[in-house]
């Protein structure tokens, strides 16, 4: 009995599942390529009247999914900007005092230097507090929708505050 399953097995025989008390099996013909199976496969549903995959822009926009979105353009982001830096540190000719000076001679209002030090100070703090809500997901904990919401306000909220408290800081 085991040597005949083990052969139906290797010949692509599904057991589980008999058909009018034959087996069959659910390769695809030879001789096919995939471009027929898609095209196939899109008549069915055609013919099926099956809806196609909902876009995006159906959803109701939720604070999880918000946050998902934003720490990972936040990641992006800062590990682009630490690129560029980095890159054009190596390449461009001076010193950072000498791109410092060049900074506070262009006379940068204070509500604009604000701003930029807020633009480096939020992407960062968010990215980490909300990597920090991640690992306590990663341990099993705050998986209850009242607790997802929760973490997130407190994430945005801490955010906010210590990027204000760099930005005074600085």
């Amino acid at each position: 009995m085991a040597l005949l399953l083990r052969t139906l097995a290797r010949q692509g025989t599904c057991l589980s599942r008999p058909q009018f008390g034959v087996f069959y099996r659910h390769a695809v013909p030879m001789g096919t390529t995939a471009k027929e199976e898609m095209n196939k496969f899109w008549d069915k549903n055609n013919k099926l009247n099956r809806p196609m995959s909902p876009h995006i822009t159906i959803y109701q926009w939720s604070v999880p999914m918000m946050m998902s979105i934003t720490h990972r353009g936040t990641g992006v982001g800062l590990s682009g900007g630490i690129s560029a830096f980095a890159l054009l540190a190596l390449v461009l000719p001076g010193s950072y005092p000498y791109y410092l000076d060049l900074i506070h001679s262009l006379s940068i209002g204070p509500a604009l230097l604000g701003l930029a030090k807020f633009g480096i100070a939020f992407p960062l703090s968010y990215h980490t507090l909300n990597g920090i809500r991640h690992l306590f997901w990663d341990s099993g904990k705050g998986f209850t929708l009242p607790e997802v919401y929760r973490s997130g306000y407190v994430v945005i909220a801490l955010s906010i505050l210590t990027s204000i408290a760099a930005i005074a800081y600085m």
